[in-house]
């Protein structure tokens, strides 16, 4: 992966960034993207693909990358927010606000992926990034690490849901709640059209996230 990276090094890209979202598929929640820079001889061992690893070496890798990076940061784009402008533009748009988030400035972007955003530094699109690039991998652990741990404080006050176990993936038990009880506020309305025969059905629980 390291080797991946620095193959894109010469006199002038010294630093790239990695950057990779979590979050596209579920019913709830936000989309999370995340953007991290390593200095060129640093490596991190066990580091991969966020979806390859356990939830327990996900945080443990999560804590040495924010510790050893040059740079890191994550945004978040809202469920209201990916309603309005579809699960692909907001999980974009959050990872061209992590990217914009940085202190440290790198000289090329890759992003995971084979679609991109508009940036004045140089981009390159990785199909499969996250498990080819050392600094996209990272970024996937750090997005996914955020969001998992975002659903499990929300899950405090929709708990009905088991976001604090499915992080608001359409599990089946996730699926049968919501045709029982209906969506939460926290739901994507665009998400859940295929899971109400009658669409008359989706109301909003009147609950408020403090």
């Amino acid at each position: 992966m390291k080797i991946f990276d620095n193959s894109f090094l010469n006199k002038n890209i010294n630093l790239i960034a990695g950057t990779d979202e979590a979050g596209r598929g579920p019913l709830a929640g936000p989309v999370v993207a995340a953007s991290v820079i390593f200095s060129p001889d640093f490596y991190i061992e066990g580091v991969n693909d966020s979806k390859q690893l356990s939830e327990q070496k996900r945080e443990i890798l999560f804590k040495k990358i924010v510790m050893n990076s040059l740079a890191c940061s994550v945004s978040a784009v809202s469920h209201g927010k990916i309603d309005e402008i579809n699960i692909l533009n907001a999980s974009l748009l959050a990872m061209l606000n992590s990217v914009k988030k940085l202190k440290v400035k790198p000289d090329l972007i890759l992003v995971d992926g084979n679609r991109s955003f508009f940036h004045d530094i140089p981009i390159k699109t990785i199909i499969k990034g996250d498990t080819k690039s050392f600094c996209i991998a990272a970024a996937s652990i750090l997005a996914k690490v955020t969001r998992d741990r975002l659903m499990k404080r929300l899950s405090l006050h929709f708990p009905e849901y088991n976001w604090e176990k499915n992080k608001g993936y359409p599990t089946k038990y996730h699926i049968e709640v919501i045709k029982l009880i209906g969506a939460s506020p926290l739901h994507r309305k665009t998400f859940l059209g295929n899971i109400y025969t009658d669409k008359s059905e989706a109301g909003l629980k009147s609950q408020t996230v403090l």
